[in-house]
């Protein structure tokens, strides 16, 4: 089970500090509950990504967030776009193959 983050949020819940390396279990925290809020199979273009996590998150974090979101295999990316990584890409925002 995953430490609570609430530590590490404002009074709106909003994520404004990230965990030192030491608090390795509050990082995956927030990074699974920011992986919750993609839909799977959903391709997202880098700026609704950058809204989604400014929505939930400090500004100054987005790059972080980011950053640990893609290096923790959370979200993957390609020329596409970005998309949770536990999940294949779906429906009509996906390319057809030989496209």
């Amino acid at each position: 089970m995953f430490k609570s983050f609430d530590g590490f949020t404002d009074d709106y819940g909003r994520i404004t500090t990230w965990p030192s390396s030491k608090r390795t279990q509050h990082r995956m925290a927030i990074l699974d509950y920011l992986t919750g809020l993609f839909e799977s199979g959903r391709i997202y273009s880098a700026e609704e990504v950058s809204r989604l996590l400014r929505d939930h998150a400090d500004d100054a974090l987005e790059a972080t967030l980011l950053t640990e979101l893609l290096d923790g295999d959370y979200l993957t990316r390609d020329e596409r776009g970005l998309w949770r990584a536990d999940s294949r890409p779906t429906g009509a925002n996906t390319p057809v193959r030989g496209d």
